[in-house]
């Protein structure tokens, strides 16, 4: 985690080099820090609330599709603060968690295919 950091910071410093004195640097700089903070705080609350083969499956989602696995720590992170949850989720409530988004956002698609006929056809 802290080498990850340390990337995304020299990223990020590379890429304020180019942007010029503009005198915003430092309110940059406090956004970044409050963001960080907060994603520090998220991860924290998720360590917390998940069991440890719960969290290997979000990392393994989160891998593969990011916006899915923000979703269920998104909704995870609201029950917690509801008190829905009595203790650690397990991956099993994890795997019908995943289940219940999956089934949201499944949308049916349907392939209509519509043939020209042109006007000097012999029909």
């Amino acid at each position: 985690l802290a080498a990850i950091r340390a990337k995304r910071m020299a990223q990020l410093q590379g890429m304020g080099g180019h942007q010029g004195m503009s005198g915003q640097p430092s309110e940059r700089a406090n956004q970044e820090e409050a963001q960080r903070a907060a994603e520090d705080q998220r991860s924290q609350i998720l360590k917390a609330l998940l069991a440890p083969t719960a969290r290997e499956r979000l990392a393994n989602i989160s891998v593969v599709k990011p916006d899915k696995a923000r979703k269920i720590e998104d909704m995870l992170i609201m029950n917690a603060q509801r008190g829905a949850f009595s203790g650690q989720v397990s991956e099993e409530q994890l795997i019908q968690m995943l289940e219940s988004i999956t089934e949201k956002s499944k949308t049916s698609t349907k392939v209509t295919i519509q043939r020209r006929r042109d006007l000097d056809d012999d029909w």
